[in-house]
């Protein structure tokens, strides 16, 4: 028998809003995450095409911007389809029953999750450097950008929690918890400055 592997990358929007919407497909959190990612990053790409227009002459800086905002923007996509990957496993253990399976493959379960908030994160700087660009075409799109960065991250972190809340490895379930605690207090600290500097 052979094994279907579906690509939600390829996918229309329709296609992916209506899988994350049905409880017995294997997208999840980390795939409707990924997607606020990867439009977060959309907005800085157009953001950054806008600047370089703007310019007129080569400048490195916002060149640098073009392509790693491409590159965000594609990653983002690409880890819809990894969320799913990494659920497999973790069903396959829940339906064996075996204890340590099933805490191990939690573990690799919350990875695209906690991808997803690092890559906000970077999402943030990227929107920050572009800040001196900021004309008034190129503001909304930050400040949507910044937004969506926020939602992105702040919708996985539950998630996280809740699936490390079955550990029973006491540092694991502190680890985990301070840890996005962390992230997310760095990452408010950096969407703040942001929407200071874009306040109209």
């Amino acid at each position: 028998m052979a094994l279907k592997i579906e690509l939600y990358k390829d996918k229309s929007i329709d296609d992916l809003t209506k899988a994350i919407a049905n409880p017995e497909e294997k997208v999840d959190t980390g795939s409707a995450a990924a997607s606020a990612g990867a439009l977060s990053a959309a907005l800085l790409c157009r953001a950054s095409a806008l600047a370089a227009r703007n310019a007129g002459t080569p400048d490195d800086k916002i060149d640098w911007m073009v392509r790693n905002t491409e590159v965000l923007r594609s990653y983002f996509v690409k880890l819809v389809d990894e969320d799913v990957r990494c659920r497999g496993p973790l069903r396959r253990a829940e339906k064996e029953g075996d204890a340590r399976k099933i805490e191990a493959a939690r573990q690799t379960a919350v990875a695209i999750c906690a991808e997803v908030v690092h890559m906000s994160g970077t999402c943030l700087d990227v929107t920050e450097q572009l800040l001196p660009y900021a004309t008034e075409e190129i503001a909304p799109y930050l400040r949507e950008s910044t937004q969506l960065s926020m939602a992105a991250a702040e919708m996985c972190v539950p998630y996280i929690l809740r699936m490390g809340s079955f550990s029973t490895d006491e540092t694991y379930r502190y680890v985990l918890k301070r840890e996005n605690e962390l992230n997310l207090g760095e990452m408010e600290t950096v969407a703040a400055r942001i929407r200071e500097a874009l306040a109209e």
